[in-house]
């Protein structure tokens, strides 16, 4: 895509954290905004606050449902017309060990993680691929790309957002589709992951696991969710497919690859920023 202006975008997640810098970056271009959220409070006062600023509207929209997200699509299209930027960025963040991981643990993460992205795509790139203009930007995360210890759904969700991205931008190439694709991968970006069962249906059910509070505070003081969305928006306009947020965790990566083309063992993830500096 040239341009932006005039364009719809439709943002998951997009109450806070990233998805918001996004709804915010893409109405300051011109662009008409539906920010979707499950956190309705919080979808109320995003909207609220970028309501001076372009046209936006809010639907309130659990991700991990395809009704939700078939209810997203249509009231999109009866709100704005034709949906020309899908940012699939909706997340949640889980913490435990493989075997203390519930059933619902499982369901939450990857309902929201994987299936939030299969329903977003589903509803939104038919209707896309056939207008022949557009822009799929899908928020993965560098355990995507890694074995993040003590993350195992999250981790698993991630890789299978990252595989289908990246086949997504394969078929749209053989086809000559004008349609773009990016793929976000942050690594610490000041958002409210951390904070995710604020969010969780079932919060009675499964294990919890309490962040320590000094990586609470390393998030906090992370990467602003402004300086990602620039990236974002360069990426569209680029026709840019990976876009990592910053180099520091790059070297696991590096790393990985490595592991697999010398076939060792994995070598051990330090988790360096889960010990209190």
């Amino acid at each position: 895509m040239k341009s932006l202006t005039g364009k719809t975008a439709v943002v998951t997640g997009a109450a806070s954290g990233i998805g918001f810098a996004l709804a915010e970056r893409f109405v300051r271009e011109g662009m008409n905004v539906v920010l979707a959220d499950i956190e309705e409070p919080a979808l109320d006062a995003a909207v609220n606050e970028l309501a001076d600023l372009g046209p936006v509207v809010g639907v309130r929209t659990d991700v991990s449902s395809a009704g939700d997200v078939d209810a997203l699509a249509v009231a999109s299209r009866e709100a704005f017309g034709p949906v020309h930027v899908l940012c699939n960025n909706a997340g949640v963040g889980v913490a435990n060990r493989v075997e203390r991981f519930s059933l619902a643990d499982w369901e939450w993460a990857l309902g929201v993680n994987l299936w939030g992205v299969v329903h977003g795509l589903r509803a939104f790139l038919p209707a896309i691929i056939e207008q022949g203009e557009g822009h799929v930007v899908t928020t993965t995360s560098m355990a995507g790309f890694t074995a993040t210890p003590l993350q195992s759904p999250y981790v698993a969700a991630k890789h299978a957002v990252v595989g289908i991205t990246e086949t997504l931008y394969q078929e749209l190439l053989a086809a000559k589709s004008e349609v773009g694709v990016s793929l976000l991968i942050p690594g610490f970006v000041a958002t409210r992951i951390m904070e995710s069962s604020r969010n969780r249906p079932d919060r009675a059910e499964g294990e919890s696991f309490e962040p320590p509070e000094h990586l609470k505070q390393l998030i906090a003081a992370a990467k602003p969710p402004s300086e990602v969305a620039d990236l974002v928006v360069d990426a569209i306009l680029t026709d840019k497919f990976y876009v990592f947020t910053d180099d520091e965790h790059f070297k696991f990566i590096t790393t990985r690859h490595r592991d697999i083309e010398e076939r060792r063992n994995p070598t051990p993830v330090r988790l360096d920023f889960m010990r209190k500096r």
